[in-house]
């Protein structure tokens, strides 16, 4: 059984909230920006992110919009569709995976702590890729998968058109590819699939888990995500993503004002500065909510 770590203690707060506050406009048209009523304009951009998209679930009501239809690169996002094929096709998790060389990113040439010839549950590789975006281990979700790689992927791209991700593709299950790509839209409809997903909700938003890999070294992995170690976040599915041609990425299905929110953030041009946006969009929320309809 697997022991997760859900957080506890609080993480940024008020000098993240300081730090969004200051972020340059990224070059975006005013009018690809549809903004929330009340923000200070500053040449129709208030965010890092040059794509964004927030929507308000239980009214469906757009919050903020920029480039909402841009398809784009969206890396390890692509794990979240990953998982929920794992998920749906009833296979076991308690079942032994042994990473291969197979595995080795031969792409983009990241590095992994998993080291070949490791061997863990489906489970556990399915959280090390949810919480950690281990690329290793999604990919060998995805080999060992009934027939094998070309499969899965198949069995993506099937998903995503049945969710109506209608200008989504995929071609692998890690993110690594470039050639992986979706828009913020479609992104909304795979939030709101996977968070029905009792095991995706869990394993994406845990703290930590360490293994034991095949060289004899504990690992400790921890969330991609800083801001579920932050009280003031109430986030019930998360994923980051990075590669060059896709910039920062953050998406999230949370709670702001008890309401359920999906939040997708692209091309952030740092890594900080993806979580900035994400607190000053619920910051924005917050103060401004009522007026906006």
């Amino acid at each position: 059984m697997l022991t997760l770590h859900k957080p506890s203690f609080k993480y940024l707060g008020a000098a993240m909230l300081a730090l969004c506050c200051g972020l340059a406009s990224p070059t975006v048209s005013a009018q690809s920006t549809t903004p929330i009523i009340g923000q200070v304009d500053n040449g129709g951009a208030i965010l890092s992110s040059q794509i964004a998209l927030v929507v308000s679930l239980d009214d469906n009501q757009v919050v903020y919009s920029k480039n909402a239809d841009v398809i784009r690169p969206i890396a390890s996002i692509s794990k979240l569709l990953s998982a929920l094929v794992i998920t749906r096709s009833g296979l076991p998790l308690d079942e032994k995976i042994t990473i291969s060389s197979d595995d080795i990113d031969r792409v983009k040439k990241s590095s992994s702590r998993l080291s070949v010839g490791t061997t863990l549950t489906r489970r556990e590789m399915l959280l090390l890729s949810l919480m950690s975006s281990e690329n290793r281990a999604a990919h060998a979700l995805g080999r060992t998968y009934p027939g094998g790689m070309p499969a899965f992927v198949n069995e993506m791209n099937a998903t995503a058109r049945q969710l109506g991700m209608t200008r989504s593709r995929f071609v692998e299950p890690t993110g690594l590819s470039p050639m992986n790509v979706s828009t913020p839209r479609d992104l909304v409809r795979l939030l709101q699939a996977v968070e029905k997903d009792s095991t995706i909700k869990r394993f994406s938003t845990s703290d930590d888990y360490s293994v034991v890999t095949s060289n004899g070294r504990t690992e400790k992995y921890r969330n991609t995500n800083r801001l579920i170690r932050n009280d003031e976040w109430d986030i019930s599915i998360s994923k980051t993503g990075y590669i060059r041609e896709s910039g920062q990425n953050l998406v999230m299905y949370t709670e702001i004002d008890k309401r359920p929110m999906a939040v997708v953030l692209l091309n952030a041009d740092n890594r900080l500065n993806r979580f900035a946006d994400a607190v000053r969009i619920r910051h924005l929320v917050q103060n401004d909510y009522p007026s906006l309809f």
